[in-house]
């Protein structure tokens, strides 16, 4: 039946968790609970009571025994398992959730039905589901590459040659590793083909056999599905691919045509872009209802507040699509990557602005151990007292209808060290100051409507009210 629209605010809280690791956790406390849907409703219920709007399960496709085979024995995989767990073990690898063998539930988890299951526990406390959508790029053993090669991208020997690293032999054929233009290959996947109709049409119909399971897909590496940067990624390798004639199905952009035809379906379904190279607007256009803001977090984490600043001058319509993070499970834990009050500086900032406010299992914790993907046991960390106080206040402050349905204005002040905005709806109003800078600092906030603050404050401190 899918998540009722008006329960997902403006401004909507997203908590991505990673889906082994947290059925492992609960595994470990209660060995009756041997799948995701058996995990007890409290859990659910204790995260709407945060104030979360939607639940991105990040991993719950089926995983590749190909890709698991490749994270046991790359060299520098091994050594972020040892820093993360030292005691880890061959059980321990679950390979990447990004090399997805099949669009099911992995058995690991639970079987294929229990998803819905999962989604409608979600549902009943007003939550969302969201899940992976990974269209650049599928496991290397995926079943298509002996049924479809077309879908794919193909070598011939003599690039196969000159490229040993960005291919591999399967079912007669060179294939494409997947790949962005400034990495190295993913050695894990198979490149797919976004000019190719048939792959086209196949994704059309995973994508519609996920919408009525889910309530929206998190779309890894969403940029790499444009039509110019999938031309310019091959091109540099001089990969022969095929487009189809303009006007056609193949032809058009890829998540224009995707996205129409899904929300023409089911118009509530959600897609957000992991998104970066300043194409986010262009998504945005495209049909994504939220794309990834990550020169928020570069702004955040090395630049200074004017900079932060002139980043939210942009445009409302493009600021109300952003998704603000300061951690997820590719960057650092926010408190390594920011230092404690630091971070919790960058948090206030993300948590209160306009967009999709985006949070990480383990954050509210202060955990510092960043987790392999591959990897389903975590290490055991002591939550950190005044982190967790500290989200507990955040977040309770978040639940304000004010930072969802008021209005959203930047404040002045004369003081360059000072972040400073209001929400305003119905002659009330929230205010947020933050000194973000390492040193204390004194001066004046003036608001709408002449409202007036002197404030002296301590390095990194946030202040909401």
């Amino acid at each position: 039946m899918g998540v009722n629209p008006n329960l997902v605010r403006k401004h909507p809280h997203l908590l991505e968790i990673n889906s082994v690791i947290l059925l492992q956790r609960f595994s470990r406390q209660n060995r009756a609970i041997k799948n995701l849907s058996s995990i007890p409703q409290d859990y659910w219920k204790s995260i709407h009571k945060l104030g979360f709007d939607l639940v991105w399960l990040m991993g719950v496709w089926k995983r590749s025994p190909g890709a698991r085979l490749q994270a046991l024995n790359a060299p520098e995989l091994k050594e972020a398992y040892a820093e993360a767990l030292p005691d880890w073990k061959d059980t321990d690898i679950t390979g990447s959730p990004y090399a997805v063998y099949d669009y099911c539930l992995d058995p690991y988890l639970g079987a294929p039905e229990d998803l819905a299951e999962i989604r409608k526990k979600l549902n009943s406390e007003g939550m969302g589901l969201i899940v992976d959508f990974v269209p650049n790029h599928m496991a290397l053993d995926h079943p298509w590459t002996k049924t479809h090669p077309e879908y794919f991208v193909a070598m011939d020997a003599s690039q196969a040659k000159n490229h040993p690293d960005s291919c591999f032999w399967a079912h007669g054929s060179y294939f494409a590793h997947g790949r962005d233009h400034y990495f190295p290959s993913w050695k894990d996947t198979v490149q797919v083909n976004f000019f190719s109709p048939g792959l086209r049409m196949a994704y059309l119909e995973e994508l519609l056999k996920i919408a009525s399971r889910a309530d929206g897909v998190r779309c890894d590496m969403a940029m790499l599905g444009l039509n110019e940067v999938f031309e310019k990624t091959w091109k540099r390798c001089q990969v022969p691919f095929f487009k189809s004639e303009p006007g056609t199905f193949g032809g058009a952009e890829f998540w224009g045509e995707i996205i129409y035809r899904v929300k023409k379906k089911f118009p509530s379904f959600l897609f957000i872009a992991e998104a970066y190279w300043d194409l986010e607007w262009r998504l945005q256009q495209l049909g994504f209802d939220f794309t990834y803001d990550k020169r928020l977090y570069d702004r955040l984490l090395h630049s200074t507040p004017e900079d932060i600043r002139g980043h939210l001058r942009a445009e409302p319509s493009y600021q109300e699509k952003s998704v603000r993070f300061i951690e997820n499970h590719d960057e650092k834990r926010g408190l390594c990557a920011f230092g404690r009050e630091k971070s919790w500086a960058a948090a206030t900032v993300m948590a209160t602005v306009p967009g999709l406010r985006f949070f990480h299992d383990g954050q509210f914790e202060g955990k510092k151990i960043h987790v392999p993907i591959q990897m389903r046991r975590e290490p055991d960390e002591r939550p950190e007292a005044a982190t967790h106080e500290f989200y507990s206040k955040l977040l309770a402050f978040c639940q304000s209808d004010l930072l969802h349905d008021g209005v959203w204005k930047l404040a002045e002040s004369n003081s360059e060290n000072l972040l400073a905005w209001e929400w305003t709806r119905d002659q009330r109003a929230a205010y947020v100051v933050v000194n973000y800078s390492f040193e204390e600092t004194q001066g004046k906030v003036r608001f709408s409507g002449g409202k007036e603050l002197s404030l002296r404050m301590g390095a990194w401190q946030s202040n909401f009210l």
